[in-house]
């Protein structure tokens, strides 16, 4: 693992593999710019245009949240800042126009492991992972945001019995952690099914089914989610510069960061990291501790057999060393009925060793492929039916996630006084959906120097030496945990 940790990061490549969700692209965003070249100065440059991005440009463009709307009193007709956004290829083409489309924590599943460092801690992660999947969807509500929004249950179906023991105890814990009716409405409520149970409300295929665990998720789709919002943003006054690669990145003497892109330099005194996987490309203190993977998802036309009506809820499907995770396309979208599955990391070679520290999203891992193709069949047996007859696959596509030594995002001012006005948002493990939004918010926070208002941020998000120097190592949130049941 060393050895692929320490590849060194690229930009993103052009050309990637087309996404379900960017088929066609937005037209208006796409390809948007500002103007042909960057500006000379700016007061916050912010790098990548992805859900992070997007968030961070939100709250610092005083949205209509009761922040924004205290900074708009207070500093009444001053001048706004000038934001500027960069992205190397499209708008929203890194992995949150590239990822699944689930809206889901499955906190129960790392609640043992994260109360290893403090039950404190666990509960605020759960708590931020459970706020951030209402915010998001609350959000695309407020502001009119077609992006296929849909809110309900999710299944957890478990193929290992100890997994199942694991999934119990998990959820045993946080809901000793959680109550009170509030709670246990939502952070608290799951819903264990046997394995019986499961075959006839969720129309899986019994065999090998130790039971299955049910509570609150949602899906959408994350690219015209972050398209929305960065149309809002440009009607605050964002500058957005698409296909205009940040290529390097230093501090002056002056003070100010040098930004070098394909489209000119830019200046500012603050530069936010919303690079995920990517970063370590602009900021070599996170080679090695921020390190990508290359994931990949398959669309599926429905099987004949499938419910008219839908699928009842979103689904995972955890087995004895990895998983997949499943949604199916809501009524009145695009493509209606149809089955976006991801996964399968572990089935590749070396259980897909050689996908970490991979920036190549123009291609796919032929045996994931495969295994993939495989899946909707072999998970619904029966209820799957014929393929339909245009064939079972509409599309698939890969995109490069970031992950941490220790599982946890980087959130904050990246250390040192040589680093000062920079910052970094990044590394979401693949479980972005319910962690960029809220974190977006918490970095503006710190950027504005409200300390106080951050109670509820877990500290272990926030970025340090410490954390910054500890190498990759293994596979966390990848696969699923063998003692404490974590994904």
């Amino acid at each position: 693992m060393d050895t692929r940790a320490s590849i060194p990061v690229t930009l993103p490549r052009p050309n990637p593999t087309i996404s379900y969700w960017q088929d066609p692209p937005d037209a208006q965003i796409a390809d948007y710019l500002s103007s042909p070249t960057v500006p000379e100065i700016a007061d916050i440059v912010i790098i990548g245009s992805g859900i992070t991005g997007a968030g961070i440009a939100w709250n610092l463009l005083n949205g209509d949240d009761e922040n924004s709307k205290e900074q708009r009193n207070r500093e009444g007709e001053k001048k706004r800042e000038k934001i500027v956004m960069l992205e190397a290829r499209q708008a929203c083409s890194g992995a949150t126009g590239r990822n699944g489309g689930h809206t889901k924590a499955a906190s129960y599943r790392t609640f043992l492991a994260n109360s290893s460092i403090s039950h404190a801690t666990a509960v605020k992660i759960a708590r931020l992972e459970y706020a951030t999947i209402k915010a998001v969807h609350a959000f695309a509500a407020t502001h009119d945001i077609d992006c296929d929004s849909w809110t309900g249950d999710t299944v957890d179906v478990i193929y290992d019995k100890g997994q199942w023991e694991a999934s119990l105890k998990g959820i045993e814990a946080l809901q000793a952690a959680f109550k009170g009716e509030h709670d246990e409405e939502t952070v608290g409520r799951y819903h264990v099914w046997s394995a019986e149970e499961a075959r006839e409300k969720w129309f899986v295929d019994g065999k090998d089914v130790v039971g299955a665990v049910s509570y609150e998720a949602g899906s959408l789709s994350a690219y015209k989610f972050v398209v929305g919002v960065l149309k809002l943003c440009l009607k605050m006054g964002l500058e957005l510069y698409t296909n205009t690669a940040a290529t390097k990145l230093e501090r002056g003497a002056d003070g100010l960061w040098r930004v070098e892109t394909s489209r000119g330099v830019v200046k500012a005194r603050r530069v936010v990291l919303a690079t995920n996987g990517y970063t370590a490309f602009l900021h070599a203190g996170f080679q090695g501790s921020i390190v990508p993977l290359r994931g990949q998802i398959t669309a599926h036309r429905p099987g004949l057999k499938m419910p008219s009506s839908g699928l009842p809820g979103t689904y995972s499907f955890i087995y004895g060393n990895g998983y997949e995770y499943m949604i199916p396309r809501p009524q009145g979208s695009k493509y209606a009925g149809d089955i976006v599955i991801g996964g399968g990391l572990v089935k590749a070679d070396e259980e897909g060793l050689h996908e970490f520290g991979e920036t190549d999203d123009t291609g796919l891992n032929p045996t994931i492929s495969k295994y993939l193709t495989g899946t909707t069949p072999r998970y619904f047996g029966s209820a799957w039916g014929n393929d339909n007859a245009e064939g079972r696959v509409r599309k698939e596509w890969t995109g490069v996630m970031g992950y941490s030594s220790d599982g946890f995002p980087f959130v904050g001012r990246v250390p040192g006084e040589e680093n000062e006005g920079l910052w970094v948002c990044a590394s979401f493990q693949g479980h972005g959906m319910v962690l960029c939004w809220l974190c977006g918010r918490a970095a503006v926070e710190m950027i504005r120097g409200k300390e106080e208002k951050l109670d509820w941020f877990p500290d272990v998000f926030r970025v340090s030496e410490e954390r910054m120097g500890k190498r990759f190592e293994g596979r966390l949130n990848t696969k699923v945990g063998e003692v404490d049941g974590s994904l």
